[in-house]
Order: C-alpha cells, then sequence, then structure tokens
C-alpha cells in the first residue's frame, strides 16, 4: 500500500515538475518567405525582352573578345583585396561550422603531474608534522553530452549554412568585381573616342578662328564675332584636356580594381570598342533565378542557418544527460605507480533540467526567431531586388535599342548633308564657314551616337550580372 502510494505521489511531482519547467509556448517566427509567384514579372519581362536567349556562361567577359580586357579581369579576380576580404570571411564561417561539428563528438583529454609539499602537522595523521611528500598523477578524462534531442546537430547545421552561404559569397564578390573592371573598360573605350570627336571639333574651331581673324581684318566681321569664336575655339581645347584626364583617370581606376597598383595603368592601351552581345532574356526567368544569382542562394542560406539556430535553441529547453569519467593513477610511492592500489576510476552521469532561469531561454528563442525574420526579410529583398534588377537592365537595353536605331539613321543624314556641304564648297556653292557648321553637327550626332553605344554595353554587363553571371547553384 505504501509501495503505491509513493509510486502515485512520485508520479505527481514528475508531472508537477515537468509542468512547471520553461518551454516555448507561444514563442514563433513571423516572417514569410516570398516565392516568383508573390512578385509577378513575367509580362514586363516578355515586353521589354522578347527575343529568348541562352543564361550567360561562366567568364562571360572572353564574349567581348578583347584579351586585354580578360587580362584585366584575371588580375583583378587574383589580386582586388574585396575578394581577400571576403575569403578570409568564408575561411572564418568555415572555422566556426568545424568548431560546432567538433561540439557533437566525445572529448578526451590527458593529464599528468608530480608534486613536492610538506604536511603540516593538522594534516598528518601521526600528529608528528615535518614530513615530506611527493605526489604523482596521470589520468585521461572523457566527457560527453547527448544530443537528445538534435540540439547538436541543428547548431552544426546552421553554421555549415553560414559557411556556404559565405562560400556563395565570394561567388558574387567575384561576379560583381568582373562587372566593375568590365564597365571601367568600356568607359576607357568611350573616353578614348569621345577624346578623338573633342579633337576633331578642335582641329574644326582651329580653322574657324582662322577663318574669322581673316574676315575680321577685310572688315567683313566685327570684333565681337571675332571673339566668341575664340571662346568656342578655348572651350573646345578645355573639353580635349578633359578628355585626356579622362583617359588617365579610367586607367587608374582599372589599375587599381586590377590590384596590381597604379603602375599598372602605364601598360593599358586603348581598348577596341566594345560592343554587347545580350540582347534578351532566356526563357523561365522566375524559376531558374532562384538558383542562378548568388545573392538570392546566400540569403535563403541564411534563411536555412537561421532556422537550424532556432531548432538548437529549442533543443536547450529539453532534460539532457552529460557524461564525465576518468580513469588514472595516483602514487605517493614512486616504485609503486602503476600497482592496483594507485589506480582509480570514476564515472559521474549526470541530467540537467531547466525548470526556472528568469526567462532566459525564451528571451534567447524569441532573439532567434528574429534573426530569423531578418534573414527572411533580407531574402524577400534580395529576391525583389534581384527581378528588378532583372526587369531594369532588360528595359534600358530595349530602349537603348530604339535609341542607337534612331540616332544611327540621324547620324546617316547628317553625314549626308556633311557630304554635301563639302561638294557645294569645293565648287564655290557655300562658303567654308558652311561647310565647318555642317561638320559641328556631324561631330555632335556621332558623340550621341558614342554615348549611346557605351550606355549599351553597360546596360548589357548590367543583364549579365543580374541573370547571375553564369553562377549556378550546387545547393
Amino acid at each position: 500500500m505504501l509501495s503505491t502510494q509513493f509510486k502515485l505521489a512520485l508520479s505527481a511531482i514528475s508531472v508537477a515538475v515537468l509542468a512547471g519547467c520553461v518551454n516555448y509556448a507561444g514563442i514563433h517566427a513571423k516572417g514569410k518567405l516570398n516565392t516568383p509567384q508573390d512578385i509577378p514579372s513575367e509580362t514586363v519581362l516578355d515586353v521589354h525582352a522578347p527575343a529568348a536567349v541562352n543564361w550567360p556562361q561562366d567568364k562571360w567577359w572572353e564574349k567581348f573578345e578583347d584579351p586585354q580586357l580578360n587580362r584585366l579581369i584575371q588580375d583583378a579576380l587574383a589580386s582586388n583585396p574585396d575578394i581577400a576580404e571576403v575569403q578570409a570571411r568564408m575561411d572564418r564561417a568555415t572555422a566556426f561550422m568545424d568548431y560546432a561539428n567538433a561540439d557533437r563528438y566525445p572529448s578526451v583529454d590527458a593529464g599528468a603531474g608530480i608534486s613536492r609539499s610538506r604536511l603540516a602537522r593538522s594534516d598528518d595523521y601521526a600528529g608528528l608534522g615535518n614530513r615530506y611528500i611527493t605526489l604523482r598523477s596521470l589520468d585521461v578524462q572523457f566527457g560527453y553530452t547527448f544530443d537528445l534531442w538534435g540540439g547538436k546537430r541543428a547548431a552544426w547545421e546552421s553554421a555549415l549554412n553560414r559557411a556556404t552561404a559565405a562560400e556563395v559569397d565570394v561567388q558574387s564578390a567575384r561576379l560583381n568585381l568582373a562587372a566593375s573592371v568590365a564597365k571601367a573598360y568600356n568607359q576607357l573605350a568611350f573616353s578614348w573616342e569621345l577624346l578623338d570627336l573633342s579633337e576633331r571639333d578642335l582641329d574644326r574651331l582651329e580653322k574657324m578662328l582662322t577663318l574669322s581673324k581673316q574676315r575680321f581684318k577685310l572688315g567683313l566681321d566685327n570684333q565681337s564675332q571675332l571673339k566668341l569664336v575664340e571662346g568656342l575655339r578655348n572651350r573646345a581645347s578645355a573639353q580635349a584636356i578633359e578628355g585626356r584626364n579622362d583617359i588617365e583617370i579610367s586607367k587608374l581606376q582599372l589599375a587599381t580594381l586590377s590590384g596590381k597598383g597604379l603602375d599598372r595603368a602605364l601598360s593599358i592601351q586603348r581598348p577596341q570598342r566594345m560592343k554587347p552581345y545580350v540582347d534578351g532574356l532566356p526563357s523561365n526567368i522566375p524559376a531558374e533565378l532562384l538558383g542562378r544569382r548568388p545573392d538570392i542562394v546566400a540569403a535563403r542560406l541564411r534563411v536555412e542557418a537561421e532556422l537550424k539556430n532556432t531548432d538548437a535553441v529549442k533543443a536547450d529547453f529539453y532534460p539532457n544527460i552529460n557524461l564525465v569519467a576518468s580513469v588514472g593513477v595516483h602514487s605517493l610511492i614512486g616504485d609503486g605507480f602503476f600497482d592496483s592500489v594507485s589506480k582509480f576510476w570514476r564515472i559521474a552521469p549526470a541530467v540537467t533540467l531547466p525548470i526556472f532561469d528568469a526567462g532566459r531561454l525564451r528571451s534567447t528563442l524569441r532573439a532567434s526567431n528574429a534573426d530569423l525574420d531578418v534573414a527572411i526579410a533580407q531574402y524577400n529583398k534580395t529576391l525583389n531586388t534581384a527581378f528588378h534588377d532583372v526587369g531594369a537592365s532588360a528595359t534600358q537595353i530595349h530602349s537603348l535599342a530604339g535609341q542607337v536605331s534612331e540616332q544611327e539613321k540621324a547620324r546617316a543624314s547628317t553625314f549626308e548633308s556633311f557630304t554635301l556641304a563639302h561638294d557645294r564648297y569645293n565648287v564655290g556653292q557655300d562658303s567654308f564657314l558652311d561647310y565647318l557648321n555642317a561638320e559641328r553637327q556631324l561631330i555632335s550626332d556621332e558623340t550621341q551616337l558614342a554615348l549611346l553605344r557605351s550606355k549599351q554595353v553597360d546596360a548589357s554587363i548590367s543583364l549579365l550580372v543580374a541573370l547571375g553571371g553564369g553562377f549556378r547553384t550546387a545547393h
């Protein structure tokens, strides 16, 4: 009867203890991962880029067929400090992953020691004191915390996802760096083309100034007209100087991006004109883009990392078992060190159960869920930005194609007008001034055309980056 009553009491106490334990009821994340269906974009993408093309391939910059550009990008990927920084972050994340993995396994430590001491009379059983003893010890200690609820594995998986995200960050940094070099190279090509046009305009105004001086001496023009032409000539000269400066600045930017020092700029030659080679979008972008943009993949991995971290925190709410054991020898007698009387062993299992912690565990879980919500929000933002990048680049390419087409027609008409003015001047039907004015409009149209073509190349590079630049996740 007593035994039955004792069992009932023990059961009641157990239920009460478990009921009073810390729990995580009511704590959960609030965020929701968006999908491509949550941000419909197919109609806009189809309208602005109807042509179906393949996804970009790795080393997409080789499509520009410029060996100098290839070397500059290779130098940048090998030597730019930005790449070294993200690689160091990847190494750090990998180290934390290895640490979390090691925490799942038992620990074994060995110790050895020797000590010499003088006994006080109060410590001497014989009551004599003034005795000296030498203690020799050798032991092996074993420790293990059982992962009953999967908390340690979840912590390791969380660290694994963070390390993988850091690895993907390296690919993202490489993609953005290659794009920066390609755009800077395109700017250099445009600056050189602009300088050619500026020098042509300067030459035109030099001739116009010579003619104006002659007309002033003959009384055909007044001083105001002469000064106006002088001002135009000086302005053109300043633009030519600025053009040369733009070339040097672009070279220095490329040298800095390459990570090879400013002297690298001295070996950079005039680029050939770059031509865009992307004029459409691949099919099935909403589904495919998620696995082809490194920033999206990294953001998703960080969401998975926070999910696993939340699981690890929840495991701390449950009871767990620790096991500590040791075996070895202690001896006061040197020649009896390994005798049976010197040997010892100890095993100490322990059960831990959180009952009251003033809200520490619940606060930790709330913080973990908040981190998860942050990761989800960042993923949704990254996904939204990715579709914007694709749409904006495709729209710009579509618009620039129309602008270039119209500007080419304008340039063709202006060139025809310039040719007619040249012919009329040769037969004496127009003045040299009329001929120079026709050339001015031609230079203006060619400058605008060069600008639009440069923008086309930049938009093409932006679209390549927006489509992931050949990245393809294996995760």
